[in-house]
């Protein structure tokens, strides 16, 4: 908490203080007025291409900034991504976020993250950086053009084996409307192999500007 407390972007929620009274530790956070993307998807059944643009645009400026901190989120969704009601979006929630060095790991026994946006590398409790952020961002974008998550299952573990193993049904293939160019910005960010990804959320982020 901490070290998200240094940050300082407009994409991201700002933390004013850590502190311990009692026994208890806190946060205090700044206040957002709006929604979380989840509740905007719910609402709207899936965004325009125009829309997820614009908030993939934000998203991957606010993690470029952690990550040029040092900082991975490792939990981006859409319930963790506050959308004000002039459009501006707040990355919050960096509460499983890790700071990172050559120890970085997600412990074997606790996977860390939420297994519908997590990566194969978390799912495998594997070393995880910058990609395993980009990855989560790909499965936001996915779940915002089609208004569903690439991978779903009754069970953590079966939606975990579909990260490593499954194939990704494009999402073209079930919005078959949705613009080529984001289409192949989705499944790159997707792609299991973190040397196949995006390597910057900045990469990310001129690519999806570039197709706005």
């Amino acid at each position: 908490a901490t070290s998200i407390a240094k940050l300082s972007h407009p994409n991201i929620v700002n933390v004013h203080d850590v502190c311990s009274e009692n026994g208890v530790n806190f946060i205090v956070m700044e206040y957002v007025d709006g929604k979380t993307l989840k509740q905007i998807i719910k609402e709207n059944g899936r965004l325009t291409s125009k829309k997820t643009l614009d908030i993939v645009f934000q998203i991957a400026n606010a993690l470029q900034c952690a990550h040029n901190n040092g900082i991975i989120h490792i939990d981006i969704k859409p319930d963790n991504i506050m959308i004000t009601m002039d459009e501006m979006v707040k990355v919050m929630d960096f509460g499983i976020a890790k700071v990172a060095d050559s120890r970085t790991v997600t412990n074997s026994n606790k996977v860390m993250g939420t297994a519908h946006y997590f990566s194969p590398e978390q799912a495998k409790g594997s070393y995880v950086d910058c990609r395993t952020d980009i990855y989560s961002l790909g499965i936001v974008m996915y779940e915002m053009v089609t208004g569903k998550v690439p991978y779903n299952a009754e069970s953590a573990i079966t939606i975990a084996m579909m990260h490593i193993q499954g194939r990704i049904i494009a999402p073209k293939e079930i919005i078959t409307d949705i613009p080529e160019n984001i289409n192949q910005v989705i499944l790159r960010a997707m792609q299991k192999e973190p040397i196949k990804r995006y390597q910057t959320a900045n990469e990310m982020s001129e690519r999806s500007k570039s197709t706005r």
